[in-house]
């Protein structure tokens, strides 16, 4: 499908409404303040944490000449409506993961995360110094939007169960939230796959509306309680192992920011990735420790369920190769993948295993 065909089907189609009800974006004298809706609860750990970060730092470097009004769900549009409200021009910037937004396009995906993919450092690798950039942005052009990445949660958890997974068979049937192309894959071994916002998690795996759900990692799904309901917490998972939150901007107002401001955004961006990401790493220990405590057990999946999520992931993203961006961004993603890996398994890996089996710990 061509762009133009692609904005007229997906973009506008979900933002007629959205533009009747959005107030314009605010202006004051010499200074400029851009709305972001973001998809994320005040006060959520990781996600809302990145999201402040960036409200934070931009107002920070321009002096106070561009800031940001941040937006929580509900107050101005739906968690998952904010990719409708910018394209439109009825918000000026979200905060997000883009694989929310893989029904607008699949290869969104790969700007939070996808099966089997990179690291937090692989994706950024890719991102800044592999083209990455530069196709989020001709993807962007599709919806009007001027891509960046604006956090990252690293490494995400393989997901909260009430009871052990000891084959893959035992996701069949199961109620399970996994956004994204993880899902679909989890939809090949037979689970009931359901997208549901963050802010709704806690009541619909306490009601039994979900079986198990994946969130982050132990410092965010600590402060969503989810230890409170399900006691089986698998520490690693296939799905995202470096997920990427975006601060995707209008392209209009982007190109009607000065050179200077789009620079402040874009170094921002910047900024709160190193900044978040790293304040998650250094607590996910500690808050494991203290799930642990409370009577969380924490396994990992079996070979043989890596195995089934490996055969289950190659079917999912072969079936978007016939769209020419999602094979163009497949191609690009992965031969960067592969060079940084080739240096990084050499080095920090190996080097990691070494200082375990010497140090211990």
């Amino acid at each position: 499908m061509d762009r133009r065909s692609f904005l007229k089907t997906s973009a506008l189609g979900g933002t007629a409404a959205a533009a009747t009800t959005l107030a314009a974006p605010a202006y004051a004298q010499g200074k400029r303040t851009l709305t972001m809706v973001t998809s994320w609860p005040r006060g959520f750990a990781v996600l809302d944490d990145a999201a402040s970060y960036l409200e934070q730092f931009v107002g920070e470097m321009s002096d106070g000449q561009l800031t940001i009004d941040k937006k929580a769900p509900g107050e101005l549009v739906g968690a998952f409506e904010v990719f409708d409200a910018v394209s439109s021009g009825q918000a000026d910037m979200y905060h997000s993961a883009d694989y929310y937004f893989i029904g607008q396009h699949p290869a969104y995906a790969y700007y939070t995360a996808v099966p089997f993919g990179g690291t937090a450092q692989e994706v950024t690798n890719w991102y800044e110094h592999g083209g990455g950039q530069e196709l989020h942005d001709e993807l962007g052009q599709i919806f009007n939007l001027k891509g960046l990445l604006a956090g990252n949660s690293g490494s995400q958890s393989g997901g909260w169960f009430r009871t052990e997974i000891n084959s893959a068979a035992d996701f069949n049937g199961l109620k399970f939230r996994m956004p994204g192309l993880g899902g679909k894959v989890l939809g090949k071994l037979g689970a009931s796959v359901q997208n549901i916002p963050g802010g709704e998690l806690y009541q619909a795996l306490s009601s039994g509306a979900l079986d198990g759900l994946e969130w982050v990692g132990p410092m965010a799904d600590e402060r969503a309680g989810f230890q409170e309901v399900a006691k089986v917490y698998y520490t690693a998972g296939f799905h995202e192992p470096g997920s990427a939150l975006a601060a995707n901007v209008n392209l209009d107002v982007w190109n009607d920011l000065t050179p200077q401001h789009q620079s402040i955004l874009q170094n921002a961006s910047r900024a709160t990735t190193y900044f978040q990401l790293s304040e998650t790493l250094a607590n996910n220990g500690a808050a494991l420790a203290r799930l642990q405590q409370q009577g969380v057990k924490t396994l990992q999946f079996s070979d043989d369920v890596w195995d089934a999520f490996g055969a289950a992931s190659a079917e999912v993203m072969d079936e978007n190769m016939g769209d020419e961006l999602f094979a163009k961004t497949r191609k690009s993603f992965e031969e960067s993948l592969a060079t940084s890996a080739s240096w990084i398994n050499k080095s920090d890996g190996y080097y990691v295993e070494q200082r375990v089996r010497v140090l211990g710990g």
